[in-house]
């Protein structure tokens, strides 16, 4: 544990069913004119029209940006920034999954601190202005972003998933209304499930981790496991959605202060160099990290272990494995695949094996994990992923 903590959390959260009405006052505290950054198919759902309404009956004006159509990238960050500074806008809200939030978490800061976003990576540029007030919605439950002071924003031009964290990225309000989440397909509440329980379980075992992280982490990771299955095959439980959506924000809180680790770090080359979606690829990868990392971590993985199976009277080393298990048999039932089944050409992932392998050291993220592995273990890692089977095991502890 850091000897001096930091707890580090949107200035105000709202959370619960219909929270979403809250929008139009949060603005109208802040601006007078709000840029919208979301997607064509939060549009289509209606949800920025009702957005927008709600903003016109308290006085404040909008327009939208709609191009975010997959991980964010710097040309989505320039493409909204220009528009922002065109419309004279002086409050952001975003909408949608942890692409529209991090898009708009960009904006955000470089409309009064300048530069390219990448200028930020590693703490190079800092953003000492306040940045411009952002509210954000999620409409997922998984990538906790709407609480966290991270952007990951893709650099087209070199292959390169860059993470910012400052805390000027942190938004200033963070809205999370379940309600909005039952229209996410079972795919995506997969996904986005995972994320979220990695995020929190990252947390958990970080070598950042402290007694706060911890106590989001935990409550996390139980209401993850206790809900993500129900809301992947019953979407329209309501009861489910807003369970794994304080999950989700509580992952959120835990991992924005306490770090992420090894999968994090493996995970944003794959998404930079093969396009897999960050939720996806964070879940191919996180048994087989556990299982590289379990023996460096033996008591928090079974802390873990035991919210999957309270009841079992087993050692720390059974339960850090009924940990592993659980989650190998959780993904299986999630149909989570691996890299060679998401459709990956094997020739072209051993090409840049050696790429992956120093963008996820350069990432730092890997630094956090209890086991920190070498250059040539995150190769082997990578290989171990491409081709990894979940098996359910028969747990009779």
């Amino acid at each position: 544990m850091q000897s001096v903590a930091v707890l580090r959390s949107p200035k105000s959260i709202f959370y619960g069913r219909e929270a979403f009405k809250q929008v139009g006052k949060e603005a109208a505290l802040r601006g007078t004119k709000a840029l919208i950054v979301s997607d064509q198919i939060m549009n289509s759902l209606g949800y920025v029209k009702e957005c927008q309404t709600l903003l016109e009956k308290e006085g404040v004006s909008s327009v939208t940006y709609l191009g975010v159509v997959s991980e964010p990238t710097d040309q989505y960050v320039d493409h909204s920034l220009d528009l922002f500074k065109k419309e004279n806008c002086d409050v952001i809200i975003s909408v949608g999954g942890g692409s529209c939030i991090d898009t708009a978490k960009a904006v955000a800061v470089l409309a009064t601190n300048g530069g390219y976003i990448g200028d930020y990576m590693g703490g190079k540029k800092i953003a000492n202005q306040a940045p411009v007030p952002h509210i954000a919605i999620p409409t997922t439950a998984g990538t906790g972003s709407e609480a966290t002071d991270v952007t990951v924003i893709t650099n087209i031009k070199e292959d390169i998933k860059m993470m910012v964290k400052q805390p000027a990225f942190m938004p200033e309000v963070a809205i999370v209304d379940a309600l909005l989440t039952l229209s996410s397909p079972k795919n995506v509440t997969a996904a986005t499930g995972v994320d979220a329980l990695c995020h929190a379980i990252e947390a958990y075992i970080s070598k950042k981790a402290q007694p706060m992280t911890d106590t989001f982490a935990l409550s996390a990771i139980k209401l993850i496991v206790g809900n993500l299955l129900t809301a992947y095959n019953e979407g329209e439980n309501v009861d489910a959605r807003e369970a794994m959506s304080l999950g989700s924000l509580q992952a959120g809180m835990a991992f924005s202060n306490a770090s992420v680790c090894l999968v994090h770090g493996m995970s944003r080359p794959i998404g930079a160099l093969f396009h897999v979606p960050h939720g996806i690829s964070n879940a191919m990868l996180l048994p087989a990290v556990l299982e590289y990392s379990k023996e460096a971590c033996i008591d928090r993985l079974a802390d873990i272990g035991r919210i999957f199976q309270p009841n079992a009277e087993v050692s720390n080393e059974e339960a850090a494995e009924i940990a592993v298990s659980s989650i190998k048999e959780l993904c299986l039932q999630l149909n989570i695949p691996n890299l060679r089944g998401w459709g990956i050409d094997q020739n072209v992932f051993e090409e840049v094996l050696d790429k992956m392998a120093v963008d996820a050291i350069d990432s730092g993220s890997p630094g956090n994990n209890p086991r920190v592995p070498s250059h040539q273990e995150l190769i082997e890692l990578y290989r171990i992923c491409f081709d990894y089977q979940l098996a359910l095991q028969e747990n009779t502890l």
